[in-house]
Protein backbone atom coordinates (compact mmCIF):
# COMPACT_ATOMS: atom_id res chain seq x y z
CA UNK A 1 0.00 0.00 0.00
CA UNK A 2 1.18 3.36 -0.84
CA UNK A 3 0.40 6.15 1.79
CA UNK A 4 1.07 9.62 1.14
CA UNK A 5 0.93 11.93 3.91
CA UNK A 6 1.20 15.78 3.84
CA UNK A 7 1.63 17.69 6.95
CA UNK A 8 0.87 21.16 5.42
CA UNK A 9 -0.07 22.16 8.84
CA UNK A 10 0.75 21.32 12.11
CA UNK A 11 3.38 19.10 11.72
CA UNK A 12 5.13 18.84 14.98
CA UNK A 13 1.88 17.48 16.18
CA UNK A 14 0.74 15.37 13.99
CA UNK A 15 4.21 13.48 12.43
CA UNK A 16 4.37 11.51 16.13
CA UNK A 17 1.22 10.02 15.71
CA UNK A 18 1.07 6.14 14.00
CA UNK A 19 -1.02 7.91 11.50
CA UNK A 20 0.10 5.52 8.35
CA UNK A 21 0.02 2.45 10.66
CA UNK A 22 -3.99 3.02 11.25
CA UNK A 23 -4.76 3.90 7.69
CA UNK A 24 -2.80 0.52 6.94
CA UNK A 25 -4.80 -1.18 9.60
CA UNK A 26 -7.67 0.23 8.35
CA UNK A 27 -7.42 -0.50 4.68
CA UNK A 28 -6.82 -4.11 5.67
CA UNK A 29 -9.94 -4.35 7.79
CA UNK A 30 -11.98 -3.13 4.84
CA UNK A 31 -9.78 -5.52 2.65
CA UNK A 32 -8.28 -3.23 -0.12
CA UNK A 33 -5.63 -4.83 -1.93
CA UNK A 34 -2.20 -4.38 -1.80
CA UNK A 35 -1.25 -1.81 -4.20
CA UNK A 36 -3.92 0.66 -2.97
CA UNK A 37 -2.94 4.47 -3.28
CA UNK A 38 -4.40 6.88 -0.42
CA UNK A 39 -3.33 10.12 -0.02
CA UNK A 40 -4.07 12.18 3.60
CA UNK A 41 -3.60 15.84 4.15
CA UNK A 42 -3.89 18.34 7.31
CA UNK A 43 -4.82 22.12 6.18
CA UNK A 44 -5.77 25.33 7.50
CA UNK A 45 -9.22 25.99 8.92
CA UNK A 46 -8.97 28.35 5.47
CA UNK A 47 -8.16 25.88 3.10
CA UNK A 48 -10.47 22.97 4.40
CA UNK A 49 -13.09 25.87 4.21
CA UNK A 50 -12.45 26.21 0.72
CA UNK A 51 -12.61 22.95 -0.02
CA UNK A 52 -16.14 22.64 2.22
CA UNK A 53 -17.64 25.39 0.03
CA UNK A 54 -16.27 24.55 -3.49
CA UNK A 55 -17.15 20.49 -3.06
CA UNK A 56 -20.04 20.33 -0.65
CA UNK A 57 -21.86 24.32 -1.07
CA UNK A 58 -21.01 24.35 2.64
CA UNK A 59 -19.87 27.80 4.52
CA UNK A 60 -17.11 27.13 6.97
CA UNK A 61 -14.61 24.87 8.20
CA UNK A 62 -15.20 20.99 8.51
CA UNK A 63 -13.20 18.54 10.37
CA UNK A 64 -12.76 15.92 7.22
CA UNK A 65 -13.35 15.73 3.64
CA UNK A 66 -12.62 12.74 1.81
CA UNK A 67 -12.42 12.84 -2.05
CA UNK A 68 -12.93 9.34 -3.95
CA UNK A 69 -10.30 8.72 -6.78
CA UNK A 70 -11.35 4.76 -8.10
CA UNK A 71 -14.55 3.42 -7.67
CA UNK A 72 -15.49 1.74 -4.36
CA UNK A 73 -17.49 -1.01 -6.48
CA UNK A 74 -14.57 -1.45 -8.87
CA UNK A 75 -13.74 -5.11 -9.15
CA UNK A 76 -10.42 -5.70 -6.78
CA UNK A 77 -10.75 -9.25 -6.36
CA UNK A 78 -7.97 -10.16 -9.49
CA UNK A 79 -5.41 -7.66 -8.04
CA UNK A 80 -3.22 -9.67 -7.05
CA UNK A 81 0.39 -9.27 -8.58
CA UNK A 82 3.24 -6.16 -8.59
CA UNK A 83 2.43 -5.23 -12.17
CA UNK A 84 -1.18 -4.68 -11.17
CA UNK A 85 -2.14 -1.41 -11.57
CA UNK A 86 -2.06 1.27 -8.86
CA UNK A 87 -5.63 1.54 -7.13
CA UNK A 88 -5.74 4.99 -5.98
CA UNK A 89 -8.83 4.95 -3.44
CA UNK A 90 -8.44 8.92 -2.73
CA UNK A 91 -7.61 11.36 -0.56
CA UNK A 92 -8.55 12.55 3.02
CA UNK A 93 -8.01 16.34 4.05
CA UNK A 94 -8.22 16.43 7.95
CA UNK A 95 -8.30 20.36 9.62
CA UNK A 96 -6.36 19.93 12.62
CA UNK A 97 -7.45 23.10 14.24
CA UNK A 98 -11.09 21.81 14.01
CA UNK A 99 -9.68 18.58 15.21
CA UNK A 100 -8.64 20.17 18.79
CA UNK A 101 -11.68 22.28 18.88
CA UNK A 102 -13.44 19.41 19.36
CA UNK A 103 -11.57 17.70 21.86
CA UNK A 104 -12.78 19.79 23.92
CA UNK A 105 -16.33 19.54 23.11
CA UNK A 106 -16.14 15.44 23.11
CA UNK A 107 -13.66 15.17 25.88
CA UNK A 108 -11.54 13.19 23.48
CA UNK A 109 -7.62 13.57 23.36
CA UNK A 110 -5.51 15.11 20.26
CA UNK A 111 -4.92 11.62 19.01
CA UNK A 112 -8.20 10.14 19.94
CA UNK A 113 -9.79 13.05 17.68
CA UNK A 114 -7.76 12.92 14.58
CA UNK A 115 -7.70 9.44 14.29
CA UNK A 116 -11.58 8.79 14.34
CA UNK A 117 -11.33 11.43 11.86
CA UNK A 118 -8.81 9.42 9.97
CA UNK A 119 -10.70 6.38 9.94
CA UNK A 120 -14.28 8.37 9.08
CA UNK A 121 -12.30 9.59 5.95
CA UNK A 122 -11.29 6.21 4.73
CA UNK A 123 -14.32 4.57 5.37
CA UNK A 124 -15.93 7.40 3.05
CA UNK A 125 -13.40 6.30 0.24
CA UNK A 126 -14.38 2.51 1.01
CA UNK A 127 -18.36 3.24 0.23
CA UNK A 128 -19.80 4.30 3.50
CA UNK A 129 -21.91 7.24 4.49
CA UNK A 130 -24.14 8.90 6.71
CA UNK A 131 -26.73 10.56 4.74
CA UNK A 132 -29.52 8.38 5.91
CA UNK A 133 -29.88 7.24 9.17
CA UNK A 134 -29.60 3.53 8.87
CA UNK A 135 -26.35 4.10 6.63
CA UNK A 136 -25.29 6.61 9.86
CA UNK A 137 -25.42 3.19 12.33
CA UNK A 138 -23.80 1.11 10.08
CA UNK A 139 -21.01 3.61 9.64
CA UNK A 140 -20.69 5.05 13.13
CA UNK A 141 -20.80 1.01 14.30
CA UNK A 142 -17.85 0.21 11.58
CA UNK A 143 -16.01 3.14 13.39
CA UNK A 144 -15.85 1.74 16.76
CA UNK A 145 -15.39 -1.67 15.94
CA UNK A 146 -12.39 -0.70 13.98
CA UNK A 147 -10.92 2.10 16.49
CA UNK A 148 -11.72 -0.43 19.20
CA UNK A 149 -9.30 -3.29 17.52
CA UNK A 150 -6.73 -0.43 16.62
CA UNK A 151 -6.76 0.28 21.12
CA UNK A 152 -6.07 -3.41 21.33
CA UNK A 153 -3.41 -4.53 19.00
Amino acid sequence: MDIQISYDYRKEDLEKLPLEELTRFVLAREDKPFNTEVSISFVTDEAIAELNEKYRGKTGPTDVLSFECDGVDDDLSAMTLAEDPIFELGDVVIAPDVASRQTREFGTTFEEEISLLLVHGLLHLCGYDHVEDDEAEVMEKREAEILEAWSKR
